[in-house]
């Protein structure tokens, strides 16, 4: 069996497929723009390849879109098929396995049987990168690191991949709170893979977290080459730069990123579409008039209403909903997580608990009911982090939570939030959290003088 460059038996035959193969992976680990047109390649040369054909299958499915769904399906039909009749490494059986585990409704079904590859090779980078991503997605944070830290050992100093898996170490660190470990293995993990975006991106988290807006910048600015080469990721990189100048409370440069970086493709693509939404509303909690913009978002957001996939995109969907004043797009959406939460599957468990309680909070606070906006927020927050992405990604649904009760008057509770916040970030209370200190200390001043 052929080896590709993470020392794993691929059942490539010609070499032109592996050169293809490996220039996928490398591509998948920098979140390369060539990614697809190198798979495409490799099932070219050999369309029954059952690897590859695994491959395409999860790739589809974490891209949280309906309509994948089907071609994620074809993909496993394809890849059992092969293994049929041509056979394949055992490497290409597990991920058949891991991609019907989540078609049947369990991404934990495929983290379990991609651990069991790295389990028998802790060099697999590929596999790794692919555990780390359905784990991030899952909001799987401990998972994320204990997972990582058990391939190590298997990417020494000799692995031509080790940077992008330090990359990876240094994003489970910060999302799990050590974040000056975080941002040592961040830089380690860029010095052997400059063109490691997700590196970068573990990085400019943890200035975000520890409330140093201008050293994330110049960071972000320094290393152009790792983001510069990315497919839709460069966005999220972007935002990530617009959440460190909105922290330095300069909306003009915020509102330029969106216009000319973050919205530069308006795709629908969900990781993209929530970069938007929950940057638009952060500026609106600020005050900063965003004008027609959340119409593109809205009109996106109605024709995903149906999805169902991931209460992460639902939640952004609703957010693009309430943003422009569309309550019946709102209630259907609403009506959609909870028939999602009606299904015994793992996303039905999340849609139920917490997705149902925070899309009612979101929908609340678009029509101005704050009282009932913070008491189904407030409901759902200890659980947000099932609904996947980072603590930053989720830290809008914080905001509005917070906001929520300053406005119904919850001001004691809106502050115990808050404590809660800035305890996640390592005691560095960010301008959100100084602004909202002000207010509530306000709010009591107003009714301690009205008690007089």
């Amino acid at each position: 069996m052929t080896t590709d460059i993470c020392h794993a038996e691929t059942g490539l035959s010609s070499a032109e497929a592996l050169d293809d193969w490996n220039a996928m992976v490398r591509a998948v680990l920098a979140h390369g723009a060539a990614a697809p047109t190198r798979l495409a390649r490799v099932l070219e040369r050999e369309p029954d390849a059952a690897m590859a054909l695994a491959a395409r299958g999860l790739f589809c499915l974490m891209l949280g879109r309906r309509e994948m769904v089907a071609a994620a399906r074809h993909a496993a039909d394809a890849a059992r098929r092969a293994l049929a009749t041509r056979g394949g490494p055992a490497r290409a059986g597990a991920w058949l396995a891991a991609l019907d585990g989540w078609l049947a409704g369990a991404p934990g079904a495929a983290v379990f049987h991609l651990e069991d590859v790295l389990g028998r090779n802790p060099a697999d980078t590929l596999t790794a990168k692919v555990c780390h991503g359905v784990r991030f997605m899952m909001g799987d944070a401990g998972g994320m690191r204990r997972s990582i830290e058990r391939v190590l050992a298997g990417h020494g100093a000799d692995h031509p991949l080790r940077g992008f898996v330090l990359g990876c170490h240094a994003f489970a660190l910060e999302e799990t709170g050590a974040y000056a470990a975080a941002e040592a293995t961040g830089l380690a993990g860029l010095d052997l893979a400059p063109d490691d975006a997700w590196g970068l991106h573990a990085i400019a988290h943890v200035h975000d977290m520890t409330h140093r807006p201008d050293a994330g910048i110049a960071l972000i600015e320094r290393n152009a080459a790792a983001w510069d080469h990315c497919n839709n990721f460069r966005y999220h990189v972007w935002w990530h730069k617009a959440l460190l100048h909105l922290d330095r409370g300069a909306h003009d440069i915020v509102l330029a990123l969106y216009d000319t970086r973050i919205r530069e493709d308006r795709t629908d693509d969900y990781r993209d579409f929530a970069n938007a939404a929950s940057l638009l509303m952060r500026l609106e909690l600020e005050g900063v008039p965003v004008g027609a913009r959340w119409g593109e978002l809205a009109d996106l957001a109605t024709a995903r209403v149906g999805d169902g996939c991931l209460v992460f995109a639902d939640l952004h969907y609703m957010l693009a909903l309430t943003g422009d004043g569309r309550p019946d797009a709102a209630g259907r959406l609403l009506a959609q997580v909870a028939a999602t939460g009606g299904a015994r599957t793992e996303a039905g468990r999340v849609a139920a608990h917490p997705g149902v309680a925070a899309a009612e909070g979101l929908a609340a606070f678009g029509e101005g009911r704050y009282g009932d906006a913070f008491a189904r927020l407030q409901a759902a927050r200890a659980h947000m982090p099932t609904i996947g992405g980072s603590h930053a990604q989720r830290d809008v649904f914080e905001r509005l939570t917070v906001d929520a009760g300053i406005r119904a008057g919850r001001l004691d509770a809106a502050a115990a939030i808050l404590a809660d916040r800035t305890a996640l970030r390592g005691g560095h209370a960010d301008g959100f959290a100084q602004t909202r200190l002000d207010r509530i200390a306000e709010a009591r001043r107003a009714l301690h003088r009205a008690a007089e």
